[in-house]
């Protein structure tokens, strides 16, 4: 049958590309209010700069190498549309043109090198970030987009998973490579010995909205069309992040005797991570279970961070890795053949084989994107070092790397504090 171009499954698209990069800064207000306040911009300048990397490296060969004929074994696209080369206006992927899916994928794409910032904050160059980057979406990103995504690539081919938003793509492939980078980087500076609070706790719940308001687009647009398939994500969306929330807060509460704003954001976003690949393949009560256990599981695993000594700084891997894992692999276990059409899980009387394949996915992204990661981040520490000196890292990265700080402490009058007055200088030459 012959692809149509429907406009409301168009504009639907259009909507939720723009949705998926409205997270980006919403990312950037999360992790800036995490850190602390001499590392402010620095957070919000390494999630601003995949805008541009990502970007641009889409059009050249990114969405090639993604979603362009198999280059062999399912594992990489070709670079027969590097330049976005032979797809006009109305080349269609679905009902929807090309470039209006392409648009859409190339959010994901920025959106998971962005939460990468995450694992490293408050130690990492900003020249060798933006470097990292671009490498890491050509040998990563794009390879395992490929493998999921691209209906040449092998899990999709093979496996057959069910993932409709990218539990593996995106949360399993950014938490196992933020545990990398966590590794390569080590410990900042006063790990365990010094309190290391978020600064703005308003401009993390802001960002938290934010997000949440992007993962709409991010999860209901990934169905490709304004359908049932589109309502059914955007409802278990809902649902699983506000009861992630509640499942992070029982477990702060019964360790720590508080339930607290930080905690709040967090298991929401605990929560829209689990149902992300999940979300078109449960019913409703079934994505409720899924964002209790994500959050709940999520806040215990983040607690363990000062005892195991992994300084996931933002807490990439405990979040979004270990969530990602989760609803990749309930799926196997909740999966309902009214949400699928097709396949269900364990539990619905689909047997193990769901299971199997969607825990096999889950293991192979998570191998390989730690791995891979690993070996980018080394080579780049070891030859133009990818970690700031102990005197920028002390004093601060706004300061150091941008010539900036976020914000004027009251300081006023003739002899008030410019930037580049700073005792730290502007632009030393060893940061960049």
């Amino acid at each position: 049958m012959t692809a149509q171009l429907n406009s409301g499954d168009t504009a639907w698209l259009l909507v939720s590309a723009a949705l998926v990069l409205l997270m980006i800064p919403g990312l950037a207000l999360f992790y800036g209010g995490m850190v602390r306040i001499k590392s402010t911009l620095n957070m919000l300048m390494m999630t601003f700069a995949c805008l541009a990397v990502v970007s641009v490296i889409w059009v050249a060969y990114g969405y090639s190498l993604a979603f362009g004929p198999d280059a062999g074994g399912g594992l990489i696209g070709d670079l027969s549309l590097a330049g976005m080369t032979g797809i006009g206006p109305d080349a269609l992927t679905g009902s929807s043109p090309t470039l209006v899916f392409a648009a859409f994928q190339m959010m994901f794409a920025i959106i998971t090198a962005a939460l990468l910032s995450g694992a490293i904050a408050d130690r990492a160059k900003f020249s060798t970030w933006v470097i990292f980057v671009a490498i890491w979406v050509t040998l990563v990103y794009a390879p395992i987009a490929h493998w999921v995504f691209s209906p040449h690539g092998w899990i999709a081919a093979h496996l057959h998973i069910l993932d409709l938003a990218g539990g593996t793509v995106v949360e399993i492939n950014s938490g196992a490579s933020g545990l990398a980078l966590a590794i390569v980087l080590g410990q900042r500076l006063g790990f365990r010995s010094e309190p290391m609070r978020p600064h703005s706790l308003p401009l993390v719940v802001l960002g938290a909205g934010l997000l949440w308001f992007g993962w709409f687009g991010f999860n209901a647009g990934s169905a490709l069309a304004a359908n049932g398939s589109a309502g059914l994500a955007f409802f278990n969306t809902q649902v699983s992040g506000a009861a992630g929330i509640a499942g992070w807060l029982v477990v702060e509460r019964l360790r720590d005797g508080h339930a607290t704003t930080l905690g709040a954001a967090s298991g929401a976003v605990a929560g829209l991570v689990a149902i992300t690949p999940a979300c078109g393949a449960v019913n409703p009560l079934c994505a409720l279970l899924i964002g209790v256990a994500a959050g709940a599981l999520c806040g215990y695993v983040v607690g363990l961070k000062q005892r195991l000594g992994l300084d996931d700084s933002l807490d990439v891997a405990g979040v979004h890795g270990v969530g990602g894992f989760l609803g990749t692999i309930l799926i196997g276990l909740l999966a309902t053949a009214t949400a699928t059409g097709g396949p269900r899980g364990l539990l619905f009387g689909g047997g193990l084989t769901l299971f199997g394949h969607q825990a096999a996915a889950a293991v192979t992204v998570a191998l390989f994107s730690f791995a891979a990661t690993w070996l980018i981040a080394t080579a780049l520490h070891r030859t133009i070092g990818f970690r700031v000196t102990r005197e920028h890292e002390h004093g601060g990265l706004d300061l150091a790397l941008h010539g900036e700080s976020a914000y004027d402490l009251g300081v006023t009058g003739a002899h008030s504090a410019h930037p580049r007055s700073a005792t730290v200088p502007a632009h030393p030459s060893s940061a960049k």
